[in-house]
């Protein structure tokens, strides 16, 4: 934008003299579809560009003033360390200046600036970012949504008409943009796609509202929206102008991350925020509706990437790469609609014998839900994580009916076309027989990776093992080897033995084949 075509409230936010307090020179401009940035060095003011999209509508000072009130309160739930208040924008004369002194002419969001290299996008693009910082933004979401509010209102934007509608919406928006940025093969396949989804699964996303899975979330969870400021992850900029991008399935947020980070190439990071998130929350049966709402993600990123195409406001160089992305994200969204050949991998082995360390690996390495018998059981039996359980926890009933739950899930993860690899002791005949007797009926693909490691690293794992939600200890390695059935002929069909005190890349390698 240059500085003839720019506002004149645009052109004088430019000038430090516009500014109650010090400012940092040149004061930077960003935009969005929608919004303006303005960086002054302490603070960031951000205002709403007074247009009506349909789902969006900016256009009156009135609805940008209760738009911006909302974006303060919806936004200090995930980074209250950075929205200080909303400002009014006065005219004197010719002048502007912020406060209420003359006619008020708009409104804008104070907050406090912190440095781009903090947003994770540019974490991610410098190379910086961790594993450890992915699986944090998976623990903070999940707190996040555990925090979220839920109502009878709230829920009903979870049915599927609503849900549907929402849907629609985004391919009506985006039909001028055929042959321009995506193929009309893109577009007729993919709405197939989530037409048939909400049809076919309907009674997921009953039972999702019946859970209270459907609340006020975040609504464009990417990674640019999630900043490291002062040693914390901070979700902000969430959706406030629109209640049925907002009021979703907590798996809706979820996918937005997962599919930002495949989008970056990084399906580990994306597959280690999300094992994580679901560990956290226990839901892992939400993944059943994970796929449609990447699908989704992927294409309102294009959306709203495309409408930058019809921006007078928006430079050519601007507008040639928001074309290039707009089509990535066109194509993402249609490859996640194509079908996938489920799997199964049983991790069995002894306390210590590294079977999360594997489970982990292959997961991060197929995209594969790890399902962590502790994890489900603490759930099971409503223990936080960190805490240790009590001997109710590991009665032989509860045994059962956590690997009971584990079987269950993988068997409905597996049969939507997902890898599930089910992590757990699997010291019985009959624990393994129950999931080759499921694998058989439904022709889901089944490998065995049985975990070794010599008696004396068992046991110095475990005496050492700190920071993991696994309860068990030294002490129950001899009856754990007493108790342990050895695998049946039919069963070694099945079998990869790994030594994990060797490269888990050269004894794993047929799954990188």
């Amino acid at each position: 934008m240059s500085n003839k075509s720019m506002p004149a409230l645009i052109q004088q936010m430019l000038v430090s003299e516009f500014y109650p307090h010090p400012v940092t020179l040149p004061i930077q401009l960003m935009q969005t579809h929608a919004s303006i940035v303005l960086l002054t060095g302490n603070f960031a003011y951000k205002l709403k560009k007074p247009v009506d999209f349909g789902f969006l509508d900016y256009s009156t000072i009135e609805k940008r003033q209760h738009f911006c009130n909302e974006e303060l309160r919806l936004n200090q739930r995930g980074a209250q360390e950075l929205y200080v208040e909303v400002v009014s924008i006065s005219l004197v004369g010719d002048r502007y200046s912020l406060g209420s002194d003359g006619e008020i002419v708009d409104y804008a969001v104070k907050m406090v600036q912190f440095s781009q290299a903090n947003l994770l996008s540019n974490l991610f693009e410098a190379g910086t970012i961790t594993t450890a910082d992915i699986e944090e933004m998976g623990r903070v979401v999940a707190a996040f949504h555990d925090r979220a509010q839920t109502s009878d209102y709230i829920s009903s934007f979870g049915q599927v008409d609503r849900i549907k509608s929402s849907i629609d919406d985004n391919y009506r928006q985006t039909e001028k943009y055929i042959g321009r940025v995506q193929t009309q093969q893109q577009f007729t396949e993919t709405q197939a796609y989530t037409d048939r989804f909400l049809r076919d699964y309907s009674d997921l996303f009953l039972a999702r509202i019946a859970g209270g899975f459907i609340r006020e979330c975040h609504g464009d969870l990417h990674l640019r929206n999630i900043c490291r400021w002062q040693h914390k992850i901070l979700l902000f900029d969430c959706i406030e102008f629109n209640e049925p991008f907002r009021f979703v399935d907590t798996m809706y947020d979820v996918a937005f991350a997962v599919m930002d980070l495949e989008a970056r190439g990084r399906k580990d990071l994306a597959n280690r925020f999300l094992n994580t998130y679901v560990e956290q929350t226990g839901d892992w049966a939400g993944l059943q509706v994970l796929p449609m709402y990447l699908s989704r993600q992927a294409y309102v990123r294009a959306k709203v990437t495309s409408f930058l195409l019809d921006d007078a406001g928006v430079s050519t160089e601007e507008q040639s790469a928001a074309a290039q992305i707009a089509g990535d994200y066109y194509r993402q969204a249609w490859e996640y609609t194509r079908s996938r050949q489920g799997r199964i991998i049983m991790l069995s082995g002894l306390s210590g014998s590294g079977k999360s360390t594997v489970g982990k690996y292959i997961a991060q390495l197929l995209g594969g839900v790890q399902l962590r018998s502790d994890a489900v059981r603490k759930h099971l039996g409503g223990i936080p994580l960190p805490s240790k359980g009590s001997e109710s926890l590991y009665t032989p009933e509860m045994t059962a009916k956590t690997y009971q739950r584990v079987l269950d899930l993988g068997a409905k993860l597996a049969a939507q076309g997902q890898t599930v690899i089910l992590d757990a002791k699997y010291d019985r005949q009959s624990l393994r027989g129950a999931v080759i007797d499921l694998a058989t009926a439904q022709g889901i693909s089944l490998q065995i990776v049985h975990c070794m490691a010599p008696e004396d690293v068992l046991r110095d794992r475990l005496v050492h093992r700190t920071g993991d939600i696994a309860d068990a200890t030294v002490d129950l390695l001899a009856s754990q080897q007493a108790a342990w059935e050895d695998f049946t002929p039919m069963e070694q069909v099945y079998v990869t033995v790994v030594d994990t005190t060797q490269d888990l890349a050269v004894g794993l390698q047929q799954f990188v084949e």
